[in-house]
């Protein structure tokens, strides 16, 4: 299966990716696009320029495209497009175009996991960390999410919990 994580920023994507690894050591797992480019040698402003999304959304799409059967993906299209929408004010044909490029890559996955911002707050992100754009890009997702052909498993609690709840999903299909 192609498995994407989504969620906005510090929400536990990452650690739920690695505990799902130690749990199904047939998956691999593609880090979300900006980790990758960095490693290849791409320096990002602290909060990306246009440009910048746009070259991780297309990357992002690729690693899903490329991407195998028993693959983990840490974020998703879906998660760059949003913090595009929110950052940046784009022209309505635009934000189509871009939005018909991300449902056709996500119409690929076989399932999306989203992790959400909890009440209380599992992870803090302290306010120099873009907090504010943190939340809003966690409402506009959990919009967002259910608009695509993929099944969706909103997962809660502690990173043990997400962990089980995914492996639970996964024993029944």
């Amino acid at each position: 299966m192609k498995i994407a994580v989504s969620g906005a920023h510090r929400v536990g994507k990452s650690t739920l990716v690695e505990n799902l690894l130690e749990s199904l050591p047939e998956y691999t797992s593609r880090a979300e696009a900006y980790h990758e480019l960095e490693e290849q040698g791409h320096h990002f402003s602290d909060l990306p320029g246009l440009d910048e999304f746009f070259l991780q959304l297309d990357y992002s799409i690729e690693q899903i495209a490329k991407g195998g059967n028993c693959t983990l993906f840490d974020r998703c299209p879906v998660d760059i497009l949003a913090y595009i929408q929110l950052s940046y004010a784009l022209g309505h044909v635009q934000n189509q175009t871009l939005y018909q490029r991300v449902f056709k890559a996500m119409s690929t996955l076989d399932l999306l996991i989203f992790v959400p911002i909890e009440n209380p707050d599992v992870i803090a992100c302290p306010e120099n960390e873009l907090s504010e754009l943190r939340q809003r890009v966690n409402e506009l997702l959990h919009e967002w999410v259910w608009d695509f052909d993929v099944p969706v498993l909103l997962v809660s609690g502690s990173a043990l919990s997400r962990r089980n709840q995914v492996l639970q999903y996964l024993s029944k299909i």
